[in-house]
């Protein structure tokens, strides 16, 4: 996941602290106010998916490189099969306008016939290669999977303070990039990930609380009816969090579908610890920090009039990890981040099974001690725990981060179908 000037979900949080005092962990996002758009325009379209179905996976642009994770593997997975939507990751965001983040694995990169979704090689001289029409292979395969380009992400939220200024311009760029003619096929939507709007990620945002809302009112106003609109908001349920920094249920309007990002709520960044499971789906005596698991953040954003068919249920498909633990039950002490492949403090669901499998359960989330090893994730087990959440609280679905870090043979897509 540490991937050079490319944008990962999650950061080394040792550089929020730097940058400012707010307590990161919970979620993405937050942002909103007063809507720009016309009444007709504010009316989402009805989702494609029944209620509560919705199985929504990310699939990151780097992770061609040093994962070797490719849309084939989404295919030869079975993922292909529960999926009914796509978000690819991520779209940078600077100069005010949506841009292309890595063009070469986009759209240029040659696929050999062993590595392409239908066995067919690339040519030399087809006018698209790359992610993209690897993916345009995926859905002539599955017609009814719809793939959204995800903007922003921890790395490139920075540009959406400029966006804000400009939100309508913001918009015009954002929909001749994705509708571009080279590609316009590949696209069905857009998901906004601004980390965060009025609050602070890797740098602190100040464009104000209507600043959300008129971004993503520009936004539905621009694509229209037939096209999705989504984002990926803040977990953060503490009072004055992140959440309240924005009016979410004001641009809730606009959006077929919030991400609410219940996962990172602890982890290494802390690197004494206590030891606390990343994606708690309830509290537990010793939470480390009150309203830091998702099911206060549901019960906020429903509370704040998000409708529940508008939020999905978030997932991570890797753990969180700390080392020099001498405690088995969560609450330990730690000396810092557990060794991960790509990056300390975490692991993919797909090694950790097998490294280090889980031995008991929290909050609703599981978590394993191997030596001084100290991990939490999910499991299909706790997954399903989660689904049963999802399906008694009426929400529309599901969403994960991201489709690399599951077993070959898609282990935990299939604990949500």
């Amino acid at each position: 996941m540490h991937v050079p000037h490319l944008p990962r979900v999650r950061p080394i949080r040792t550089l929020f602290s730097a940058l400012c005092t707010v307590a990161l962990g919970a979620g993405l996002l937050a942002g909103a106010g007063p809507a720009t758009a016309t009444a007709a325009q504010a009316e989402a379209p009805a989702a494609q998916a029944a209620p509560g179905s919705k199985v929504v996976g990310y699939f990151t642009e780097w992770g061609v490189y040093d994962r070797n994770y490719h849309v084939k593997n989404i295919e030869s997975s079975g993922s292909a099969d529960k999926l009914t939507h796509i978000n690819y990751s991520f779209g940078n965001v600077t100069g005010g306008k949506c841009a292309m983040g890595d063009a070469y694995a986009a759209t240029d990169r040659a696929y050999t016939a062993a590595d392409s979704v239908d066995g067919v090689a690339d040519t030399w001289d087809q006018p698209l290669r790359g992610n993209f029409n690897q993916l345009l292979k995926l859905k002539q395969k599955h017609p009814d999977l719809k793939i959204l380009w995800s903007f922003g992400g921890w790395t490139w939220s920075g540009g959406f303070a400029q966006a804000a200024q400009n939100p309508e311009a913001f918009a015009q760029s954002c929909y001749d990039l994705v509708e571009n003619s080279k590609w316009a096929d590949v696209f069905d939507g857009i998901d906004i990930d601004w980390e965060y709007p009025n609050a602070c990620g890797l740098s602190c945002d100040t464009s104000g609380r209507d600043a959300f809302p008129k971004l993503m009112g520009a936004l539905r106003a621009k694509f229209g009816q037939d096209y999705l609109v989504t984002a990926a908001i803040t977990a953060d349920a503490t009072a004055g969090g992140k959440i309240d920094a924005a009016d979410y249920a004001g641009a809730a309007q606009y959006v077929d579908w919030y991400n609410p990002m219940t996962y990172d709520f602890f982890g290494a960044w802390d690197a004494t610890g206590p030891t606390a499971p990343h994606s708690p789906l309830t509290s537990y005596s010793g939470i480390p920090k009150e309203d830091f698991h998702t099911s206060a953040t549901i019960a906020k954003l429903k509370g704040l009039g998000v409708p529940s068919s508008k939020l999905l249920l978030g997932l991570g498909f890797y753990g969180r990890g700390w080392t020099g633990v001498t405690q088995a039950d969560p609450g330990g002490t730690a000396n810092g981040p557990a060794k991960g492949t790509y990056e300390n403090g975490i692991e993919d669901y797909k090694v950790l099974k097998t490294s280090c499998p889980a031995t008991g359960t929290v909050g609703g989330t599981a978590y394993a001690k191997c030596g001084s090893d100290w991990w939490s994730y999910d499991t299909p087990q706790t997954i399903a725990t989660k689904m049963a959440y999802k399906n008694e609280q009426g929400l529309g679905g599901t969403f994960f981060w991201e489709l690399s870090g599951d077993t070959a043979n898609g282990e935990l897509i299939r604990a949500i179908d």
